[in-house]
């Protein structure tokens, strides 16, 4: 019986491989502007990951992302920046979701239909593209090694805003992420916090998407967060340790880019990956719940209910008796 042996070309793996010059490759002009962008959304989504996991607004997340493909795809057929189509979409989403959702299932359904109809647009545009099909992949799939300084100048931007306003609203997000009845009760503006954080959380998502793409963004956004919120409880330890994470994760998956040749996005999200994997094993017996402690059973009978009250009433009268 004949045996059939299946061949891969030559070429398909020609390009990758370990790359000795990859030191010189990293002093190249493209890889700084693709460490100092990936830093800036590292930055950006440690700051604003915490609040994300709390929140439970992972969905959102994944979600905006996919509201901004069609700003990209739109900006494309126009011949506009990536970038400018990428906000207007995630901030017209993240505006949508907030003042059409107040309770949680009804934010859940809001941007569900949102995503819907944005999903559709993206088809739409796509389908009229005929010109930007790398651009649609890079948006999809994420091209960090071609960022320009222009976008750099609008990450910065980006990242400052960021950091200026959850410098003023970080401790009622917090109150109203925590406990949203008492911090209502108490006059906090929930519903407005709420619509802020998605507009920032819109911002971080424009950013992300160029970095790590749409179908990989969890890598930056949630996942470093959510790593760090397994080893510490504390706000600011997850935001440290979530920004740590994150930008380690853009550094080496730079260099590890350099040195064989494939992309980095699929380094950023296996380091991510890696890191979360590792923190869950390492913190496995922390978590586990403690055994509950039994309580003594009440007695029920009528006899066993007056026994009980007269040894009570014998101890508290040897207590007393000097």
């Amino acid at each position: 019986m004949a045996t059939t042996v299946m061949v891969l070309p030559a070429n398909v793996l020609a390009g990758a491989g370990y790359q000795p010059n990859w030191v010189e490759v990293l002093g190249a002009e493209f890889m700084r502007y693709a460490l100092i962008g990936g830093g800036l959304v590292a930055i950006a989504a440690g700051l604003l990951g915490y609040f994300v996991v709390i929140r439970r607004q992972a969905f959102a997340a994944h979600a905006l992302a996919h509201i901004g493909f069609p700003g990209a795809t739109g900006a494309v057929l126009i011949g506009a920046p990536v970038t400018l189509g990428l906000a207007v979409f995630c901030i017209g989403g993240a505006l949508a979701m907030g003042f059409l959702g107040r309770r949680l299932s009804e934010r859940e359904t809001a941007t569900g239909t949102v995503l819907a109809f944005a999903t559709g647009l993206g088809v739409l545009f796509s389908s009229l593209t005929t010109k930007g099909s790398a651009n649609v992949t890079n948006v999809l799939f994420g091209n960090l090694l071609a960022i320009s300084p222009p976008q750099l100048f609008v990450f910065g931007g980006f990242t400052l805003a960021l950091v200026l306003a959850m410098a003023a609203v970080a401790r009622p997000l917090t109150f109203a992420s925590v406990n949203p009845d008492v911090a209502e009760a108490k006059g906090i503006p929930v519903r407005a916090l709420g619509v802020v954080f998605l507009v920032l959380l819109a911002l971080v998502i424009t950013m992300a998407v160029q970095v790590v793409g749409t179908l990989l963004l969890f890598a930056l956004v949630v996942t470093p967060s959510a790593t760090a919120l397994a080893i510490t409880a504390r706000p600011g330890g997850v935001a440290a340790i979530g920004t740590a994470i994150a930008l380690g994760s853009v550094v080496m998956g730079l260099v590890l880019s350099a040195m064989f040749n494939l992309p980095p996005s699929f380094f950023i999200v296996s380091i991510s990956f890696v890191a979360w994997i590792l923190a869950l094993a390492l913190t496995r017996e922390r978590r586990r719940p403690a055994p509950a402690v039994k309580e003594p059973a009440e007695p029920t009978d009528f006899h066993q209910v007056l026994r009980h009250r007269e040894e009570e009433w014998a101890r508290s009268h040897d207590d007393s008796t000097p």
